[in-house]
C-alpha cells in the first residue's frame, strides 16, 4: 500500500473544496492532509441548519458578514471557530486560532488556524479570508 493510500485511509477522502474539475476533466478529490484542510473550510463556512440530517453542523461564519471589524467581533469569531472545531473535527488538535484585520482591506479579517493532525502530530495551517461590512 502506498503512503498516499495510507494517508487517505487515515484522514479520509472527499470532493475537493471548493468544488472544481481536475486536470483529467473529472471532479477533483482531496485525500490525506489536504482532505482535513478542506473539511475544516467546509465546516466553518457551513451554516447551522444548512444540512438536513445534521442541523447543528457548521460554524456559520457568514453570520458575521454585517458585523463591524472590531476586536470584540474578531474575538467572537475566534471563539466560534474554536468551539466548532472542537465539536466537529476529531482529527485535529488546535494549536492557535488568530483573527486579524486584513492589512489590504479594513473590512476584511484573516483567520489563521494552526493545528496538529492527531494521527501523525504533523503541524498544519488553514487560512480563511472573511469580509465584515458592518
Amino acid at each position: 500500500m502506498t503512503a498516499l493510500n495510507n494517508t487517505g485511509k487515515m484522514f479520509g477522502r472527499g470532493m475537493g473544496f471548493p468544488p472544481r474539475i481536475g486536470p483529467d476533466g473529472r471532479v477533483a478529490w482531496s485525500e490525506g492532509e489536504a482532505n482535513v484542510r478542506d473539511c475544516l473550510r467546509i465546516l466553518l463556512l457551513t451554516e447551522p441548519r444548512e444540512r438536513a440530517r445534521l442541523a447543528d453542523f457548521g460554524g456559520g461564519l457568514t453570520r458575521f458578514l454585517f458585523e463591524p471589524n472590531t476586536p470584540a467581533i474578531r474575538h467572537h469569531i475566534r471563539e466560534t471557530i474554536e468551539d466548532t472545531i472542537k465539536r466537529w473535527e476529531p482529527r485535529v488538535q488546535m494549536e492557535k486560532v488568530s483573527v486579524e484585520v486584513d492589512p489590504s482591506d479594513e473590512q476584511g479579517a484573516v483567520v489563521t488556524i494552526a493545528f496538529r493532525l492527531v494521527a501523525t502530530q504533523v503541524l498544519e495551517r488553514v487560512t480563511l479570508a472573511l469580509t465584515l461590512k458592518g
